[in-house]
């Protein structure tokens, strides 16, 4: 089940404020998805996502498939129970993963021949496959298997030739994807993905024919895969806008900050990407005013919070009252400077908290901009502070 509600758009640029309603919950987008990569979005519990204002978060298919396998899971009736997350999940086809295997998989019409990367065994990955394991994990909405057009093939920028070749393979397993998972009678949403690498006419053809098939929502797949930035953002402005106004619009593996705001603007309303955890895991920190390296030896001494705007835990402790209002019960930069320094298990607990909260309030933040009708004028003010530096 998926119904898609757009409630204001934006004079100004492509945004637009909408509900989406899935099978476990309504989620509000613009929206970003933490991503669970193993059932789990690292050194978080499903509590205190739910806390930070986590609607929905990701799984991953290849990974899930490997481990616990597909057994364990259709025991706990899927996903949702495993992991004692009662909100909506969306699952990643598996194809992103297998592409990135490299010299260890082979693509072919029929599918994706490969070793597990975790014994060695030999092992296929099909758009029927795919779905299989998708309805097994009962997530609500499920992506299509299709091949994530690289920018780079064998060592050089990939040609138009090449990036059709994959895109229309792509499109031939959206179709079969679609088969088996109506075959299968899942009662969730099956999401089809627009590919053509660079190219902004294989975007459109891709997306043409997508449209044609009538699914009930739409990614933008083969960006962030190491294309300079300014690429990303020409197909991110081509392409999210094009697709049907009345269904929601996914960018897959996206981005900074700056990326999700003028991700909005161009029409997206779902993101995802693992760099909030991981960066944080790395000390890199999200604020309101520029990136933070905590294990700089300049915070060895600093008193103040992470953001003297931020109410996550980290920063505001249990009363959630940031440093900026008069609350005191936030850790300070030197903790977590020295938790860093030491290894200790805490620090990317507390740096996690602290990135995904930024990352979903900052969400809110543009929600409630739409809402007001002065998206315009908060992206102006979000770019101006971020760039002020902390």
């Amino acid at each position: 089940m998926l119904t898609f509600e757009v409630l204001t758009t934006d004079p100004t640029s492509h945004a637009r404020r909408a509900t989406l309603t899935l099978n476990h919950g309504v989620v509000q987008t613009p929206i970003f998805m933490p991503v669970g990569t193993y059932g789990t979005v690292k050194g978080v519990t499903p509590a205190s996502l739910e806390a930070m204002g986590a609607q929905i978060i990701l799984g991953n298919t290849f990974h899930l498939w490997m481990r616990p396998g597909q057994d364990v899971m259709k025991s706990f009736g899927g996903l949702h129970a495993f992991e004692r997350w009662n909100k909506p999940i969306l699952t990643d086809s598996g194809g992103f993963q297998v592409w990135s295997l490299g010299e260890m998989r082979k693509i072919t019409e029929q599918g994706v021949h490969f070793a597990s990367p975790v014994n060695g065994d030999k092992l296929f990955m099909s758009p029927e496959v795919s779905m299989q394991i998708q309805t097994g994990l009962n997530s609500d909405i499920v992506m299509q298997l299709d091949e994530c057009t690289p920018y780079e093939t064998k060592g050089h920028i990939t040609t138009e030739a090449e990036a059709r070749k994959s895109m229309e393979m792509s499109l031939r397993w959206a179709q079969r994807s679609r088969a088996e998972f109506e075959r299968l009678e899942n009662p969730n949403a099956l999401f089809g993905i627009v590919q053509g690498g660079m190219f902004e006419h294989l975007r459109q053809e891709s997306l043409d024919a997508l449209v044609a098939m009538d699914f009930p929502g739409y990614a933008i797949g083969g960006v962030s895969v190491g294309e300079p930035k300014d690429e990303m953002r020409r197909i991110m402005a081509h392409t999210p806008h094009r697709l049907p106004a009345h269904k929601p619009r996914y960018l897959m593996g996206v981005g900074t900050p700056e990326d999700l705001v003028e991700g909005v603007a161009c029409g997206v309303d779902m993101f995802d990407c693992v760099m909030p955890t991981r960066n944080a895991r790395n000390g890199t920190l999200f604020t309101r005013f520029g990136d933070l390296k905590i294990r700089n030896a300049r915070h060895k001494t600093d008193h103040r919070p992470l953001d003297e705007t931020c109410t996550c835990y980290a920063c505001a402790g249990q009363s959630g009252l940031s440093w900026a209002d008069g609350g005191r019960e936030g850790f300070s930069r030197a903790y977590l400077h020295h938790l860093d320094r030491c290894g200790e298990m805490l620090s990317p607990m507390l740096t996690s908290i602290h990135n995904l909260h930024y990352y979903l309030n900052l969400m809110q933040e543009v929600r409630d901009a739409l809402d007001a009708g002065t998206y315009g004028e908060f992206r102006q003010r979000f770019h101006a502070e971020r760039a002020r530096g902390v």
